[in-house]
């Protein structure tokens, strides 16, 4: 089967580059910035990996962006996840980033954008894979700065396609963004939400009803209510389904119990994707072939999954049809 996994194409729609930052990279840049990291080195880094819940994961998720600076320091790290996403036959892909972690730093805007789009341009070139980018507003913080946020990457507007939400969940409902997502939705903004990874299905609802959301990233809790199911199956709404994250933060306790296969039985319109591979143990195919070692899904659900990524994807259509063309051949 991983052979099969291997041929498939894909697209990446619920990738935040910050949480793409490989160690090997992270203490680079942090020698080239002259910033000191709190491990002895590489390995002491990974074995900081041992994550209990979201926030654990978080609080080093943010103490390793920190190393980043300059327009170069985000140009590298978003190539090199495009190299190695690339190597797994990945080739579209929706970029989430978390400005607010960095201009509240004192990185401008412009700083991370430039990096970012750079890096795009260049993984068309190099890898024939085509990206765009999601802002993402942190929910831990609040929504008067979203809105903040929102002011400083208008002047941006044509480098991102869509607005997010993400970072700690609970306690913190979307609910709480109405205003900020309001306002994005008026500007023409694509709407996706992080919402029920660890939050209930409650917060599944705000996203779809209150925020407006085109896409619900993870939204595993939304199997505690068959009405909710009820609606995501017949709305046809993507979920982008991160196993490999979901196993490491423990909202699984291992990955043969992993919902992906019971969504697909209850007719969800589910994607798979890495989440933050460089913490979790593995990029977009990495996590395809997890499910299928340890799930009973057929190759042809695999391929739908693999396929539901570009139909999900906020691509133009002659892109879309280009790379649906490819599964012919697999």
């Amino acid at each position: 089967m991983h052979g099969f996994v291997d041929a498939l194409p894909k697209a990446e729609l619920h990738i935040h580059i910050e949480g793409s930052f490989e160690p090997e990279l992270m203490f680079g840049i942090a020698r080239r910035n002259e910033i000191s990291l709190p491990y002895a080195d590489v390995d002491a880094l990974r074995r900081a990996y041992a994550f209990t819940r979201l926030q654990d994961f978080l609080d080093l998720y943010y103490q390793g962006m920190s190393v980043l600076h300059t327009e170069q320091d985000f140009y590298d790290l978003a190539i090199a996840y495009f190299e190695k996403a690339a190597s797994q036959n990945l080739r579209y892909a929706e970029v989430f980033f978390d400005p607010q972690g960095h201009t509240s730093r004192g990185v401008a805007f412009s700083t991370v954008i430039g990096g970012l789009t750079r890096a795009i341009a260049d993984a068309e070139l190099r890898f024939d894979l085509r990206a765009k980018l999601i802002l993402c507003f942190l929910r831990h913080l609040d929504e008067a700065d979203a809105e903040r946020t929102l002011d400083e990457a208008l002047p941006y507007r044509e480098k991102f396609v869509g607005i997010g939400l993400d970072s700690s969940e609970i306690g913190f409902p979307p609910s709480k963004f109405r205003n900020v997502f309001r306002r994005a939705r008026d500007e023409g903004f694509k709407i996706v939400c992080h919402a029920g990874e660890e939050g209930p299905p409650e917060y599944v609802w705000e996203a779809l009803d209150i925020l407006g959301a085109d896409r619900i990233d993870h939204g595993n809790s939304a199997l505690q209510d068959m009405d909710l199911v009820r609606r995501l199956a017949a709305d046809k709404m993507p979920l982008t389904v991160c196993p490999l994250s979901n196993y490491r933060l423990c909202g699984v306790p291992e990955l043969k119990v992993h919902p992906a296969k019971r969504m697909l039985d209850l007719g969800l319109f589910v994607t798979i994707n890495s989440d933050d591979p460089a913490y979790f143990g593995g990029y977009v195919g990495d996590n395809f072939k997890a499910i299928a070692e340890h799930l009973p899904l057929s190759a042809d659900e695999l391929r739908m999954m693999a396929r539901n990524g570009f139909l999900a994807g906020f691509m133009d259509d002659d892109d879309r049809a280009r790379c649906l063309a490819l599964f012919a051949e697999c």
